[in-house]
């Protein structure tokens, strides 16, 4: 089974990324959060892997932490829950923020991933609600809230939903006023007015 790989980062897509290594280039798959966050292509990068096998498929999944990976497993381990599936929930929030929603019982928060129905929230919150440690829940889940209308005001503004979440990410998690966090996360953007596409 393959745990980790390490390799010259050589392409990255919306979902996945490259790495070479000895010759071999494997594509690994991940979400547009973890894309986003990746250096620049020819730096060296390590990701913690999950081979999915499939009838007709070997698909490479990587992380860029060990938590990450255990998450992603833990929701494959599900009933209904996909490495697609997973990795959709895993684009919404950081992983605090996602395993205090479970933590607190919000499926509500569950279903802004794609594909991600009540049941299916309800049936991963009761399924991992025992299995995931979380500090400051309330906390978390709150800032979850708080943030995800945020990006849905800087999509309306004329920003990417990945710009959006990128820039609230670098906003001081003590800056729990929504005001101050959409100012905050404006000046990251750039500074000036927010602009329309």
């Amino acid at each position: 089974m393959i745990y980790s790989v390490t390799g010259r980062l050589v392409a990255k897509g919306e979902n996945f990324a490259v790495l070479e290594m000895n010759g071999l280039a494997l594509k690994t798959f991940t979400n547009p959060r973890t894309v986003e966050s990746l250096s620049a292509v020819g730096s060296t990068l390590k990701f913690f892997c999950h081979l999915h096998v499939k009838e007709d498929a070997l698909e490479l999944y990587g992380f860029k932490t060990e938590p990450e990976l255990r998450f992603f497993e833990l929701l494959i381990s599900i009933s209904g829950v996909g490495p697609k599936s997973a990795l959709s929930i895993m684009e919404i929030a950081e992983l605090k923020s996602l395993t205090a929603a479970i933590k607190e019982g919000r499926p509500d928060l569950l279903t802004r991933a794609s594909g991600i129905g009540r049941k299916t929230a309800e049936r991963i919150i009761l399924e991992l609600k025992n299995k995931v440690e979380v500090e400051k829940s309330e906390a978390a889940v709150k800032k979850m809230e708080t943030d995800a209308d945020l990006v849905e005001t800087l999509v309306e503004f004329g920003y990417r939903r990945d710009q959006a979440r990128a820039a609230l990410e670098k906003v001081d998690e003590k800056i729990m006023n929504i005001e101050d966090r959409l100012k905050a996360a404006l000046k990251s953007l750039g500074g000036g007015a927010p602009r329309r596409s």
